[in-house]
């Protein structure tokens, strides 16, 4: 093998000249190769993209609001006086007519007591006046006494009977104080709350108190909602609602607009409505007063055209002069129509279509030419030029003139 001129020259320099050689030929090489591993790779594009697809679009409502049973029934008292015996408890199953209290029943006993004796007398009164009546009927008849006895007697029989009535009356009303003593379930259900102790005193004389809490059925809930004015025109009866807990994170549950409540109130000066929702809760495991997070379908396209909200915000980077840097603006652009920015061989391109149906992150296209799997932009990462000029937004207004 022969030894080229080059090679023969490289061997006759000293030697630290021939180590500097090879190692510039060894940086020049590996320059090159970095260079050519950059070329060989495909060029990220300086924009950030979203994809156009197809798919289905819910506009939902959002509320907040409160689980309570359907029918929640306050079991109070008719008549004052001491708990005596508590037979219910929070969270007790009751059937209708059970014992839930009873009170101390010694004064209603002895109100009875008074009032069969106050019976007994005036039927003692009766008897009296109607012998009285029946002897002065027959001297009348003889002549002996005049008129007016008799009728006076007869007027007396009429007191006594009414006196007598009188008695019964308030026989039956000590009887029926007796039998309030006694304060019984109104409905099955379960006992959400107890508001007495054995020894309490309650008094019934200006308002029923409380004393118990019966929620006849937690199988079945519902769910009363505040809903602004704004929002209120989209929701109908029958309408699908979910909802989740906090007790249930990651859990939704579902429900059925059952009725909207004309009566408005205002919070904070907006104009809301009560909204009721029927909740299903076969497993109990929703109670009453928790905190639901509801949102009620109020509109649903299905196999559409979705654009990203995000590509409805993007506006092209544009020059000195106002103008975009990429693309031209969209022209006869209607009042109804908006204009996003498709991606196509490195460069944008406006595109106009008509919104529609949006559920807060997709948007309806329901004309245009878009197209699905076209790519719109949402950002442009080139580094933005700043104006040196005075007064230019990035640059300064201070000079240095130069002498």
């Amino acid at each position: 093998m022969t030894e080229t001129v080059s090679t023969r020259l490289f061997w006759r320099l000293p030697w630290f000249r021939r180590i500097v050689i090879l190692l510039v030929l060894g940086v020049v090489s590996w320059g090159g190769w970095l260079q050519w591993q950059e070329w060989s790779q495909p060029k990220e594009s300086p924009f950030s993209t979203v994809t156009v697809d197809r798919g289905d679009i819910v506009k939902t409502v959002s509320a907040n609001g409160t689980l309570n049973p359907v029918v929640l029934v306050n079991v109070g008292t008719q008549v004052s006086g001491t708990i005596q015996k508590l037979h219910a408890d929070f969270n007790d199953r009751v059937k209708a007519g059970q014992v839930l209290v009873e009170l101390d029943p010694a004064l209603f006993r002895a109100a009875l007591d008074q009032s069969q004796a106050d019976l007994a007398n005036a039927q003692a009164n009766l008897r009296l006046a109607e012998s009285n009546a029946g002897r002065t009927h027959a001297l009348y008849e003889k002549g002996y006494v005049a008129r007016a006895e008799w009728d006076q007697a007869e007027q007396a029989i009429g007191v006594a009977r009414s006196q007598a009535a009188a008695a019964v009356a308030r026989i039956h009303r000590d009887e029926t104080n007796l039998r309030y003593s006694v304060i019984r379930s109104p409905v099955s259900g379960i006992v959400v709350s107890r508001n007495v102790d054995v020894g309490q005193t309650v008094a019934a004389s200006f308002q029923t108190p409380v004393l118990f809490t019966i929620a006849e059925n937690l199988k079945r809930m519902q769910i009363d909602t505040t809903v602004a004015e704004a929002d209120v025109g989209g929701i109908r009866v029958g309408q699908i609602a979910t909802f989740s807990v906090d007790a249930f994170p990651g859990r939704d549950y579902q429900g059925r607009v059952r009725q909207i409540r004309l009566n408005s109130q205002v919070l904070q000066n907006v104009v809301t409505y009560n909204v009721v929702i029927d909740v299903a809760n076969s497993d109990e495991t929703l109670l009453p007063g928790m905190t639901a997070f509801v949102n009620i379908a109020v509109a649903k396209r299905q196999d559409v055209l979705r654009v990203p909200l995000s590509a409805l915000r993007y506006r092209p980077v544009t020059d000195e002069a106002g103008k975009p840097g990429d693309a031209k603006p969209a022209k006869g652009t209607r009042g109804d129509e908006k204009t996003v920015y498709r991606l196509r061989n490195g460069l944008s391109e406006p595109v106009r279509l008509r919104p529609g149906l949006n559920d807060n992150k997709f948007m309806e296209s329901l004309s245009g030419d878009l197209q699905e799997g076209d790519a719109l932009i949402i950002e442009d990462n080139r580094p933005q030029k700043t104006d040196q000029k005075a007064g230019g937004k990035g640059g300064s207004a201070f000079k240095v003139r130069m002498f």
